[in-house]
């Protein structure tokens, strides 16, 4: 139960989604014109967001993770169609002054955001109450809103006349006014969290824009939280370290380039020895061949020579008759 009053305390407080967090600033814009409607928005969409990291979280087992999203989008579609049928059945007056951006809930980023990063990663019961925690979250916000911008820009409160019309300034209830009020809301959170700190209070975890670690902030080599400061000491420590290794580096470099200059001169030498070598050995074959050639030429002269010296050892054949007789003489001659 801890857990949960944590989440609760969490979508309120340390991760607003407006004050804190900046998400789904169309909507909180744009119907905070009055503070029934910036109301009448919040509830809806808290409505929307608790349900449907309830059954996210049910089903992310079954959920594939390759079609997460549009299987996230299909269950929220689900509840904002609930959800409006039910507006235009018992609320017509609010369902007509919200207008098309009760439909939009279904993209908005708040919902798909808490569905991706919780709901489908922790447990139901938690789930659900990070979503009420998310929702009222939201509801605060734009109530807040419309209650300064109905204020300031008509004169009422929730519809009753404070102080009559004349003495209004218009400006509030149109677009630039919605900017003009939440600049100085999320300005009076930030002077808050100020003298909390100041008191040595731990606020790290509370400041606008920081839905993410200081290692994915832009704005963290300025920020003045403990935690960014903390940050920038271990980046510039590891910039230290990778500097003296880099030095290291360089001097190993250095001495490596030494060794090879006064290896250079053996090197030269040792080049010569191979060449000459090589040249010997070069000798050597030439000379080899030649003999080979040379022996090649006196074997086939002594061959021929065998070979008439046996023809000439060998003994005429002595003819008989007379036509032997004619044979040799016709030799001796």
């Amino acid at each position: 139960m801890n857990k949960s009053l944590e989440r609760l305390y969490n979508g309120i407080i340390k991760e607003n989604p407006t004050f804190v967090l900046t998400l789904g600033m169309c909507p909180t814009l744009a119907v905070t014109t009055s503070a029934i409607n910036g109301l009448g928005m919040g509830l809806t969409t808290a409505a929307v967001l608790a349900l449907s990291n309830l059954f996210i979280s049910a089903l992310r087992k079954v959920i594939p993770d390759k079609v997460r999203i549009p299987a996230f989008i299909v269950i929220v579609a689900s509840f904002v169609t609930m959800v409006q049928l039910l507006l235009e059945a018992f609320i017509p007056s609010l369902n007509a002054a919200l207008g098309i951006y009760i439909p939009l809930i279904v993209v908005n980023c708040i919902i798909l955001g808490r569905a991706e990063s919780y709901a489908y990663h922790n447990p139901v019961i938690p789930s659900f109450f990070d979503g009420v925690g998310m929702g009222l979250g939201f509801t605060v916000a734009l109530t807040l809103l419309g209650i300064f911008r109905e204020f300031i820009g008509s004169g009422t409160f929730f519809g009753m006349r404070v102080f009559p019309e004349e003495y209004s300034v218009t400006i509030f209830v149109l677009a630039p006014g919605a900017f003009f009020v939440l600049a100085v809301l999320v300005a009076i959170q930030n002077f808050i969290k100020d003298k909390m700190e100041a008191k040595g209070k731990d606020v790290s975890k509370i400041g606008s824009g920081c839905a993410s670690g200081c290692a994915g902030c832009a704005q963290a080599s300025a920020c003045g939280k403990p935690k960014a400061k903390a940050y920038r000491k271990v980046q510039e420590r590891k910039a230290e370290e990778e500097a003296e290794e880099a030095e290291e580096y360089d001097e190993e470099d250095d001495e490596i380039d030494e060794i090879l200059e006064d290896t250079k001169p053996l090197v030269k030498e040792n080049k010569a020895d191979v060449n000459k070598a090589d040249a010997d050995n070069a000798d050597e074959k030439e000379a080899q061949e030649e003999s080979a050639e040379n022996a090649d030429e006196s074997g086939e002269a002594s061959e021929a020579e065998e070979a008439e010296e046996s023809e000439d050892k060998k003994e005429p054949d002595k003819p008989s008759g007379k036509n032997g007789k004619k044979k040799n003489r016709k030799r001796r001659k």
